[in-house]
């Protein structure tokens, strides 16, 4: 997987995404395109059910030991888990990730609830592109 440069992007583009979970814990709902990197600027979820509670799970798939030049992680799993098994509460919201992450080229951001139809995930971000 290649580190773009975000000294010598060419663009930055900001976006935001909504998905209803399914209950399939592993669906896909984004990947990171070649030449691009993802800057997660903060991530929701919000349990749409008036009456009960529902579990979220949402996951990176792809990371490898390999991060920016200069800084190389050992023994990283290629799946990490930014929220495993969270439950949220009927009629309620909660803020999985409130501090920037970034996601390389290849990435892939999955996850799920545990009740299809419950939970709304919503996702700010920056697509960063040095192509």
């Amino acid at each position: 997987m290649a580190n773009p440069n975000i000294v010598n992007v060419t663009s930055i583009l900001g976006g935001n995404l909504g998905f209803n979970l399914s209950n399939t814990l592993t669906a896909t709902l984004a990947t990171v395109g070649a030449d691009k990197i993802v800057k997660i600027n903060r991530i929701t979820v919000a349990n749409v059910d008036g009456s009960s509670a529902a579990d979220v799970d949402l996951f990176v798939d792809g990371l490898t030991t390999a991060g920016a030049t200069g800084f190389a992680g050992t023994g990283a799993d290629a799946t990490v888990y930014l929220a495993k098994t969270v439950s949220v509460p009927a009629d309620a919201t909660l803020v999985l990730v409130d501090t920037p992450i970034y996601l390389m080229e290849g990435d892939i951001l999955k996850g799920g609830a545990s009740a299809s139809g419950d939970l709304d995930l919503f996702i700010s971000y920056e697509v960063i592109d040095d192509a």
